[in-house]
């Protein structure tokens, strides 16, 4: 056996991001003053006066109404006209965030948590509960300590910081709300219980937020009044910072060097960010300021806070008017390398996080589909194109997806935010991208099944659909049953379209191949309902569809609600377009028509879906036809009044009707015909009439 000789020298160098000489060490609590220094020159000629904290001085002119619930969002500290649609997408994704993510009643509070405990309940452990845990976890338990905190009394602790901090803020102390918030910000250090991270990041960003709307309304009002409350000017939407009188420049800067001389970093770039858009009445290009945050950000020593961090500047980026977006590329390539050594080390070295590798990457996903939407967010294909060379993936504008391999769950919110035409035409190099790029960071069939539902969008301009189609079966052939029915659902209406009948004979044969002598779990009938309705979907004629191989044989192994909608639409497919004359069709309806009205989870649907399966039904018996063989239609129509006689609609109008359609049908031909035997055929169907009608009234 010979083992494969690695350089780490240069392994090394192709994981490690690109540096540069800074004159200013980015966690310096210095480095905002460095930079307000150059705001105004000015300044050095003021007169050397006592000082004076404009944080502490009382406001003369209107104060702000309180806002009681107020997000930062709400504000107008913008200049864009997307700004209502971004705090739209903000509030859904926030919400998004808590339900994904739910937490149990009871939180554990470890010593970062002060603020929250001191006036918050905290409760003991009991001693069993605390052994157990010892005994599983003992450096856990070693490390935290053991009182908890019920969800409900740690969020209702963090409103009432949020209130105090309000109140401080209109009874003229700002200070106190300043550092309010730095104890609010302070608890985003904690990350013992991670999967109650996001909601946090929520909540405490909401706070900040709040703080952030405050700064920048007293800091316009301290630029548009006098102190005596005389209207100075009044600042345009998109106003410059040469606009500002140097009074509000002073209580700026005063905001930015307290913020700056927070000890802890994860505080300080939080709170920085808060008032992030008060850059705007200093310097002219605040993105410069953003970027020097991006670096901050690469002290974060926890995977999850400082993904958290990159996903909350993201949020006030897309507030500027600037479009660059290298700094949110540069955030992305940095959690792509944290995801990257996560993946590659042994689940003993993050004893810090109760969850495993999978959950710690699952609750950091949320930062890079945020990250990756705002990057691509409208992007047209050029630009796509410049994104994925910096995000390492392409060579250069005309070779793309050439380049190093990508972090399978990044690849995967990439692939959602690229326009169609580049997912079409480089459909092959993706595929092989998806294959090569397997780091268990995410389920690759999910990547397979995400491609061929982009490609669904615009099957006409993918290029080497047979290559596509070719690479994705070869892949699909190694899956399970699961995964099988979710890749070639997404693949299905490209074969259909392209007429593909030697694969939909392939993916049909894989289907009961792999489902055979098998109980179907819910997942996988959900797929498999995809993929029967899209194939009555795409054929017009029914005894078609029942042609295929393993069509029916698939259909056997379905039950429950899914099997009852596919019969559904069966039922509807037959009886679109005329009636029904072949034997074996008609059985196998009738058949599909029992297991219909026998199914018991139809049975509990609402009563809109129990008539419209009553109607299919009784179309059905209405649309079956056998010609002049009356006694054989008769005695299907006592067969449907039988199996099907719990339907009312059926059973008087259906079989009674039918039956007297059929008695003056036949009148008439014997009358026409002189038939001999008459009489004696009109006396059948009379007594096939009165039982029918008699049973049916009973019934009644």
């Amino acid at each position: 056996m010979e083992f494969r000789p690695r350089n780490y020298v240069a392994e090394e160098q192709s994981h490690s991001l690109p540096r540069s000489r800074a004159d200013i060490h980015p966690f310096s609590s210095s480095s905002p003053q460095s930079i307000l220094r150059q705001v105004d020159d000015n300044e050095e000629n003021r007169n050397n006066e006592e000082f004076f904290d404009p944080l502490r001085a009382p406001d003369s002119k209107a104060s702000v109404e309180p806002v009681d619930g107020h997000d930062f969002e709400s504000s107008s500290n913008g200049n864009d006209d997307s700004f209502p649609v971004q705090t739209k997408e903000w509030t859904s994704f926030k919400r998004f965030l808590m339900q994904r993510f739910p937490v149990s009643k009871m939180i554990s509070v470890s010593s970062m948590s002060n603020t929250i405990v001191r006036s918050g309940k905290a409760h003991e452990k009991s001693s069993s509960s605390t052994h157990l845990e010892e005994l599983d976890d003992p450096q856990k338990f070693s490390e935290t300590d053991t009182k908890v905190i019920t969800q409900q009394e740690y969020v209702s602790r963090l409103h009432e910081l949020k209130d105090e901090i309000n109140r401080a803020w209109h009874s003229e102390d700002r200070v106190k709300s300043l550092k309010l918030s730095i104890k609010v910000a302070r608890l985003l250090m904690d990350t013992s219980v991670s999967n109650f991270y996001p909601t946090l990041f929520v909540l405490v960003t909401d706070v900040l937020n709040m703080l952030g709307d405050m700064v920048w309304e007293r800091i316009r009002q301290k630029a548009e009044f006098a102190d005596d409350g005389a209207r100075l000017c009044s600042l345009r939407e998109n106003f410059r910072a040469s606009d500002v009188p140097i009074d509000a420049k002073e209580t700026c800067y005063n905001w930015f060097c307290k913020v700056g001389s927070i000890r802890e970093l994860l505080p300080r770039i939080y709170l920085e960010l808060a008032i992030f858009p008060c850059w705007r009445f200093l310097i002219e290009q605040p993105a410069e300021s953003l970027q020097r945050l991006v670096m901050m950000t690469r002290g974060i020593g926890d995977p999850l806070a400082s993904a958290y961090c990159r996903l909350y500047i993201a949020h006030h980026a897309q507030k500027l008017p600037s479009h660059d977006t290298g700094y949110l590329i540069t955030c992305l390539n940095d959690i792509t390398l944290i995801f990257t050594r996560i993946s590659s080390t042994k689940e003993s070295a993050h004893g810090c996080f109760a969850d495993s590798k999978r959950s710690l990457i699952s609750l950091m996903e949320p930062s890079v589909e945020f990250i990756m939407k705002c990057i691509l967010n409208d992007a047209s294909q050029r630009r796509a194109g410049k994104v994925l060379v910096e995000l390492g993936l392409g060579r250069s504008q005309e070779e793309l997806f050439g380049g190093s391999l990508c972090v399978s769950i990044v690849l995967h919110h990439l692939l959602k935010e690229l326009p169609i035409d580049i997912v079409s035409f480089h459909a092959v190099d993706i595929l092989h991208l998806i294959k090569c790029s397997n780091d268990n960071s995410y389920d690759q069939c999910l990547n397979y099944r995400l491609v061929g539902l982009r490609l669904s969008e615009q099957i006409s301009q993918i290029g080497s659909v047979e290559a596509v189609v070719n690479e994705v079966i070869q892949v699909v052939s190694e899956y399970g049953l699961d995964e099988y029915l979710k890749v070639v659902d997404a693949y299905l209406d490209i074969v259909l379209q392209n007429q593909m009948d030697g694969h939909l004979k392939t993916i049909l044969e894989g289907i009961s191949k792999l489902a055979s002598d098998k109980v179907l779990a819910e997942d996988e009938l959900a797929s498999l309902q995809s993929i029967l309705v899209k194939l009555l979907s795409h054929f017009k004629d029914l005894e078609h569809v029942f042609s295929l191989n393993h069509f029916l044989q698939i259909l056997d192994m379905m039950h429950g609600n899914s099997r009852g909608i596919v019969n559904m639409h069966i039922l509807d497919m037959a009886t679109r377009n005329g009636y029904v004359h072949d034997p074996t069709t008609i059985q196998l309806l009738f058949e599909i028509s029992q297991a219909l009205n026998s199914d018991t989870d139809l049975v509990n649907m609402k009563n809109d879906d129990n008539q419209q399966q009553a109607r299919l039904i009784s179309r059905f018996v209405r649309m079956v036809d056998h010609g002049v063989e009356y006694e054989r239609h008769l005695a299907f129509l006592m067969e449907c009044r039988g199996a099907l006689g719990s339907i009312i609609e059926l059973k008087i109008n259906e079989h009674v009707l039918s039956v007297c359609s059929k008695l003056i049908e036949t009148a008439k031909l014997c009358l026409n015909a002189k038939d001999k035997y008459l009489t004696s055929t009109i006396s059948f169907l009379y007594k096939n009439l009165s039982a029918a009608t008699v049973s049916s009234s009973i019934a009644i």
